[in-house]
Parts: C-alpha cells; sequence; structure tokens
C-alpha cells in the first residue's frame, strides 16, 4: 500500500533547524556544483528552502561565508597522527589536503584570496597550521628552521603551489584579533614562531623575512634534494 503524504502532513513535520553549520554545508555543496562565483545567498536560501533574509542570522555577509566555507573545508584534512616520524605525519597531511582540494576545486582559489585579505587566517586554518609547525617542531627542527621549511612549502601545506605564509611587519593590523595571551594559549605553535620572526635578530636573515633569502633556501633546498635523487641507484 502507497502512503500518500498530504501538504498538511508535510507543513506539520518538523524542519531541521537553520545553523550556521548547515549554511556552511550547503553553501559547499553549491560551489562544488557550480563554482564559487555562481554563490549568492539566494541559492543557497533556495537550496536550504528558506528565506534569504534566514541566513543573515549566521553569516553577516559574503566575506564571512566563505571564510567559514573555507573552515569547513580545511576542517576535512586528516588529524596528525602520533605514531610516525616527521616527514611521514607532514607528507600525509599534506597529502589529505591536496585529496581535499580536489574535491572542492574551488577551494585553492578561495583560500588564497582570503588568506590575502585576512590579517589573521581563519580558525580552521590557524589550527592546521598550528599542528603542522608543532610537527616539525617535535621533529627536532629549530624555530629558525621551522620557518624557513614554511617558506618552502608554502601554500603547500595546503595542497597547491603558491606562497602562502606573509609575515612582513609592514601588514595592517587585524582590529579582529584575539589577544595576544589568548593566541599564545590557543596556537602555541604559530606564537612562537611569530614571536622568533619578530624578534630574533640573531636568525640567519635577521628579524622578518628576506625574499631573496627565502627564495635561495627553497631553490638550494629543491636543489639538494634532486642530487640526492640523482645519486641514488
Amino acid at each position: 500500500m502507497v502512503e500518500i503524504t498530504t501538504q498538511g502532513d508535510a507543513a506539520a513535520r518538523p524542519r531541521t533547524p537553520l545553523s550556521r553549520d548547515r549554511v556552511l554545508r550547503a553553501a559547499v555543496a553549491l560551489a562544488d556544483e557550480g563554482g564559487v562565483d555562481a554563490l549568492s545567498m539566494r541559492k543557497i536560501a533556495q537550496a536550504l528552502d528558506v528565506v534569504p533574509m534566514a541566513l543573515y542570522k549566521h553569516v553577516a555577509n559574503k566575506n564571512e561565508l566563505l571564510d567559514g566555507m573555507v573552515d569547513v573545508v580545511v576542517g576535512e584534512i586528516d588529524p596528525p597522527t602520533g605514531d610516525t616520524d616527521w616527514k611521514t605525519a607532514v607528507r600525509r597531511r599534506v597529502l589529505s589536503a591536496r585529496r581535499m582540494l580536489l574535491r572542492h576545486p574551488w577551494a585553492s582559489g578561495v583560500i588564497e584570496s582570503r588568506m590575502k585579505a585576512r590579517a589573521t587566517p581563519t580558525p580552521a586554518v590557524m589550527e592546521y597550521l598550528d599542528s603542522m609547525i608543532g610537527i616539525f617542531r617535535a621533529g627536532g627542527f629549530s624555530i629558525d628552521l621551522v620557518h624557513h621549511a614554511i617558506h618552502v612549502m608554502g601554500s603547500r601545506l595546503l595542497g597547491f603551489s603558491q606562497e602562502l605564509f606573509e609575515d612582513t611587519p609592514d601588514r595592517e593590523p587585524d582590529p579582529d584579533a584575539m589577544p595576544p595571551e589568548e593566541m599564545a594559549a590557543r596556537y602555541p605553535h604559530i606564537t612562537e614562531l611569530a614571536m622568533a620572526v619578530a624578534h630574533d635578530r640573531e636568525s640567519v636573515v635577521g628579524a622578518g623575512c628576506d625574499d631573496q633569502f627565502e627564495f635561495e633556501f627553497a631553490l638550494d633546498l629543491t636543489l639538494d634534494g634532486l642530487e640526492r635523487l640523482r645519486n641514488t641507484p
């Protein structure tokens, strides 16, 4: 016997409450289908069967929507495991990030644009980068070498190939940035690196970053790796 659902029955059935997570996941799904440029509040509202104004209780504007979408997809990257050496752990997570980007082809462009637009990355990106720095530190890297390693890997840490790590001293401060004490408690490895870059004048490059040095460091490291592979039987 086929059960017939009337309009009244459908209206009486409770709806899943709208939440920030539902809004963001709907936006990610729509971006996966049609690209982020075609994304709009109207389309998200249609997908969730709500009026567009209801979305603004959970995301204030398009930039906040994009930041939230970045956090959703970065949250898909596999967490670190404590039973491997640093190189294996870094490689696994970077390849997991790469798989995430293959699932969401729009994400690399949005991550890059939002990293440039914000003085401080989104919380999920901060947590991910903090954990990656922690892997290097636990693997015996000095904080100075971690600094250069982050430059070498750049956005490869998040699965694509663009410069990601920017620590130039003349960047405008983020008015919404959390207090230093809270930053240190939540992201201890990023804080350690930032403090070392800002204050360690005994570093091989001095305070801050030297683009030429970082370029040559990455080039030499790559050439050393190629030389090692060339000499491998």
